[in-house]
């Protein structure tokens, strides 16, 4: 699967200046692996004569006496664990005109590439390098970059794809350019776990180039580029649109209810193991909640007020303020208007509860996906009808944040109209 890629606003074109000829005869030959899912957009070049710090990296360059080093910066939307990626290819040329050296940059590094022979592959005269699946690390021979790191990159480009959600450690972001939200966090890690894939460690010859534009312009280009990506998440990545949770033997033990005398309503009640710090995880990752629980509504309030709880759900549907009781389309349907959700959002919506007669039956008629917590065994397992059926199961509430995750990471892919 191909990252996303927005089409506005495109690389700057038709930007070039007094080096442009040099940097276009010297410009690396960029190979890609053919499973590759966010080949590189732009190089944005600059020309070093004296030496001091890099324009465009954290690295001091030191021209040869008499040459000159010319810094590609390399932009790629995506690599494999992060929304964000600038990577560095240096061409150290001498005092004759002629390629002496060339660097690049590897998970922070700035490392010689070469084929053994001081230089890399060379095709006329561009170096010609390999670019490491999923994480863009320059490498000067393919086989080389599989022998030492072959396993580690599959890893990063399987299991650990999306670990770093959106790039704020660079020096735009750290400037203000750009920020994020715990969703698009949620959201950039998605879509790249969506992007997950296997490296051939084969490259073939590129189809395409990336454009190659000054520094400066690509400078001005990335947090446009950054903002457009960022805000482009909600609509191009599957997501669930909210989780609707229940209460008593979901979160609360209800075999440990005190009630006030002559009354329903809850005075105290422990809560179950690991059901807060999942609710709490949840908020974290920015997940919108809702309580959609049936009794009245102090006896919510005092089991998660005090647990700091209440304050994470967007909205509260209570049976005895609605009227009516889960299984009842009402609840559900006070729940999607709390969350200004219509009913295209259905689909992406989880309800959480402890009873196939109530939570699941409702869910299931609703359209909304249903998951049962089977950790209390005070009311029935066995689904006495088709309805009754949930979507999926727990058994622990340590279970709920990954569960949610999987069924996320499992949505089809919506019918929107890309770019």
């Amino acid at each position: 699967m191909i990252l996303f890629s927005p089409a506005e606003p495109a690389p700057p074109e038709g930007v070039r200046d007094d080096d442009y000829d040099l940097a276009e005869r010297l410009k690396p030959v960029l190979m890609l692996d053919s499973a590759e899912p966010a080949p590189p957009l732009a190089l944005g070049y600059s020309v070093i004569r004296t030496a001091g710090k890099s324009p465009s990296s954290k690295f001091h360059i030191a021209p040869l006496p008499g040459g000159m080093v010319i810094e590609y910066a390399v932009w790629h939307d995506w690599d494999i664990q992060h929304l964000y990626d600038l990577e560095h290819v240096w061409v150290h040329v001498d005092a004759g005109g002629a390629v002496a050296r060339v660097e690049g940059s590897m998970h922070g590094m700035r490392v010689a590439i070469d084929d053994g022979r001081g230089l890399p592959e060379m095709r006329g005269t561009r170096p010609v390098l390999y670019v490491e699946p999923g994480k863009h690390a320059i490498w000067g021979v393919s086989r080389i970059m599989r022998a030492i790191a072959g396993a580690r990159i599959a890893e990063m480009c399987g299991a650990d794809a999306g670990a770093g959600g959106i790039h704020l450690g660079n020096t735009f972001a750290e400037n203000g350019a750009w920020s994020a939200t715990a969703e698009q966090h949620r959201l950039a890690r998605l879509a790249m776990k969506r992007a997950a894939f296997v490296p051939r460690f084969d490259f073939p010859a590129p189809a395409a180039e990336p454009a190659l534009v000054p520094w400066t312009a690509l400078e001005q280009w990335i947090p446009k580029r950054m903002q457009a990506l960022i805000s482009a998440l909600l609509d191009r990545v599957p997501h669930l649109e909210a989780i609707l949770l229940d209460c008593g033997d979901t979160l609360i033990d209800e075999a440990t209810e005190v009630k006030r005398p002559g009354s329903e309503v809850v005075i105290t009640a422990e809560e179950i193991p690991f059901a807060m710090d999942a609710v709490r995880a949840l908020h974290e990752c920015g997940y919108r909640l809702a309580l959609v629980a049936d009794g009245p509504r102090e006896t919510f309030e005092n089991m998660l007020k005090p647990r700091g709880i209440w304050e994470l759900m967007e909205t509260h549907v209570i049976s005895g303020d609605v009227g009516a009781h889960k299984p009842s389309r009402k609840m559900f349907a006070a729940a999607l208007a709390g969350l200004d959700l219509g009913e295209a959002a259905k689909p992406h919506i989880v309800m959480v509860g402890n009873n196939l007669s109530r939570d699941i039956c409702g869910a299931n008629e609703f359209g909304l996906i249903s998951l049962f917590v089977a950790w209390s065994k005070r009311r029935s397992h066995q689904p006495a009808t088709p309805q009754e059926v949930p979507d999926f199961r727990i058994d622990r509430l340590e279970q709920l944040v990954a569960m949610i995750e999987a069924i996320e990471l499992a949505l089809p892919e919506r019918e929107t109209a890309h770019e």
